[in-house]
């Protein structure tokens, strides 16, 4: 493919003149037949990379991203540019999936977008293996690696699926990774070193202030930043946006209250708290400009592009390095000067070490897991419903979608294959209009699928029990071809068709199941995780605390170090703040084997035994385990009363009240 070719496919589509840096040489491996990854900070253009391959390749480009908005903010652009793209997302009507799907078939939909959860779907993943794929995009790439931030365990299966669905090349997109995590992206998608690009996490436009702040008076100090902002905005009549980031949900709604009461521009919360409608209008008035401020969790910002976000402001602390990179990788995307002002403190430390310490389950959790595997398998197979699962061994479901991936990766548990419980179908045409559509052979089929079928008033329930019997085959391909006939009924509008419980199958290795040191391997490799994590936290109050260059630092974290310092962050401007850690004296509240005796009552009469230590100290936290949800925990009064208090120093005193 020659240059000259790419650049008129720039210029026509796209209406670039050039590519920036680091484009170049990802759009050229790509178009060379390699895999690649682009390491850019945020706003650089990684999108990009492969938008502008993806005309030019024969076949579809499969994008998996992380957030709906984000797709659909992507989809929007592409279209705006005559480009069709599209995604398959749990937004849509069954006809509006229907589109795209025919879309896909007939090749004039050159880019999909899903979440990687859709390729578990096993009704997504027929469809797709019938698709020719020219290339697998993985945005967010740097949730493949356990030590690296945001860790999600499905995305460990995308090399598997480039591989059932035969995909020739891939490209990995991330904004922050460290070179542990870099190295781990390219070992799981076999990339040459020389097709990883990294262009420098520096930016200069940012202007990096430390300024920690008491929490009393934080609210004043945004209330003051954000005047200076409106003010500069209106003398040089221009239209501002910012964020401010903030740890928990309930400070987001009380920080907006404040700064609304206070400024004479809208600001509003923007958190998981609320439902998705509420949440996409919110963003939508930030995104037309009608709400310049949100005051947001963590929850905000992916897939955000908006160009005149003038400050991000870090109200509480970031939960590490790569979040803070991320976050103030949103400001100044039109190249304009913008201001990062960090104004948490370490007095918010607890609360994000508290975060960690909920991942990580009790060693007894995990035997109860191992457990329920040995009971469950059957003929060297396991059946999962994960929410069930979580419930009953009060393993959020995170830690456990990882704790059975560790499972996977030593030998214990082979993945299969996924698939729904349960399918119910509606006729919109009678049995006999049905039939009449198909050839004999095919009509004895889906005779069979119908008389087998549980009845209700409306919905029909698929009993693949009663259709093998039927059939005299109890053999999955009787079960795919069913699944495939109704598909195709589907997409014919001759039935409504509906799925339900995922369920993923796991062959299991006996042998090493009943390996009697398991149990603890699993408990320290989750204790390694959690030290891992505690240790980013800290990492991330390193940088801010010591009198060095912020963005000199910044740029070493991600080994892309700078010559020499920025000139314009809080300490090169010479205004760096010493940091006051010295702890605040706590008490252990005297009433507290009253209160832990409360919940043991509740977890005793719940679950048959007694609560242990772990959760006790959860509740005092008010860190969310599924056990804490079923007993009503919140309900007791005392969930959280602890949650600035040291976990360690909780469970010292949980563990010397019950003496």
């Amino acid at each position: 493919m020659t240059q000259t070719a790419w650049q008129d496919v720039l210029q026509q589509q796209f209406g670039f003149a050039q590519l920036r840096t680091g484009q170049q040489p990802v759009v050229e491996a790509l178009l060379a037949g390699k895999s690649a990854a682009a390491i850019f900070p945020t706003g650089s253009g990684k999108s990009l990379c492969y938008q502008l391959p993806a005309l030019m390749l024969p076949h579809l480009t499969l994008v998996i991203s992380p957030l709906l908005a984000l797709m659909q903010d992507q989809v929007q652009f592409l279209r705006s540019k005559g480009i069709n793209a599209a995604t398959i997302d749990s937004s849509q009507s069954r006809d509006e999936t229907q589109d795209v799907m025919n879309g896909v078939r007939s090749g004039t939909v050159k880019i999909l977008m899903v979440s990687v959860e859709r390729l578990k779907n096993e009704r997504f993943r027929q469809f797709i293996n019938q698709i020719p794929i020219s290339l697998l995009v993985v945005d967010e790439a740097h949730c493949i690696s356990e030590w690296g931030h945001n860790f999600r365990p499905d995305y460990l299966k995308l090399p598997d699926y480039c591989r059932e669905f035969q995909v020739p090349q891939v490209l990995l997109l991330t904004a922050t990774a460290t070179t542990a995590v870099i190295n781990d992206m390219q070992r799981h998608f076999a990339i040459a070193p020389e097709n990883v690009v990294c262009t420098g996490f520096y930016r200069p436009n940012l202007r990096l202030l430390a300024q920690p702040t008491p929490l009393a008076q934080r609210a004043d100090k945004c209330t003051t930043w954000l005047n200076y902002l409106a003010r500069k905005s209106a003398e040089k009549q221009q239209d501002f946006a910012a964020i401010v980031y903030v740890t928990l949900q309930a400070t987001a709604e009380d920080v907006a209250a404040t700064l609304n009461s206070r400024l004479p521009f809208a600001v509003e919360a923007y958190h998981a708290g609320l439902d998705a409608p509420t949440r996409e209008a919110i963003q939508q008035r930030f995104m037309q400009g009608q709400t310049p401020v949100i005051v947001a969790t963590i929850a905000f910002g992916m897939g955000v592009d908006k160009s005149n976000i003038r400050q991000v402001i870090h109200y509480d602390l970031p939960k590490s390095i790569e979040n803070y990179s991320q976050e103030i990788g949103r400001a100044g995307r039109d190249g304009n000067a913008s201001d990062c002002i960090m104004l948490g403190d370490s007095s918010g430390l607890t609360v994000l070490e508290n975060f960690v310490y909920g991942d990580t389950p009790e060693a007894s959790c995990i035997r109860l897991v191992l457990d329920t595997i040995k009971a469950q398998q059957s003929g060297g197979q396991w059946e999962v419903l994960m929410t069930p699962l979580s419930a009953a061994s009060n393993i959020r479901l995170l830690p456990l979608k990882t704790l059975l991936v560790n499972l996977e990766m030593r030998g214990v548990l082979t993945s299969l294959y996924s698939y729904f419980a349960e399918y119910k179908y509606r006729l919109t045409v009678s049995e006999s209009e049905l039939l009449a559509h198909f050839q004999p052979e095919q009509q004895q089929f889906l005779q069979a699928i119908l008389s087998s079928s549980d009845k209700g008033r409306v919905w029909y329930s698929l009993n693949t029990e009663a259709l093998f019997k039927t059939v005299g085959s109890d053999d999955i391909q009787v079960r795919t071809r069913a699944l495939t006939a109704l598909e195709f009924c589907q997409e014919r509008g001759w039935l409504q068709l509906e799925s339900k419980q995922m369920t993923d199958v796991y062959r299991v290795n006996e042998q090493a199941l009943n390996a009697a040191e398991l149990a603890d391997e699993l408990y320290q490799h989750f204790l390694h995780k959690q030290q891992s994590e505690i240790g980013r936290i800290h990492a991330m109050l390193d940088l801010f605390r010591q009198p060095k260059c912020l963005s000199r630092q910044l740029a070493a974290y991600f080994a892309q170090p700078l010559a020499q310092n920025c000139g314009h962050c809080s300490v090169c401007r010479g205004q760096f703040v010493a940091w006051n850690d010295a702890p605040a004296t706590v008490l252990c509240p005297p009433d507290l084997p009253a209160l832990c005796q409360q919940l043991d009552q509740q977890v005793t009469a719940t679950f048959g035994c007694a609560a242990s230590d772990e959760l006790l100290t959860r509740y005092f936290c008010g860190i969310h385990v599924p056990w804490l949800s079923k007993v009503k925990a919140r309900s007791l009064g005392s969930m959280g009363r602890l949650e600035q208090v040291p976990y360690a120093q909780v469970k010292q005193w949980v563990s010397g009240s019950r003496r």
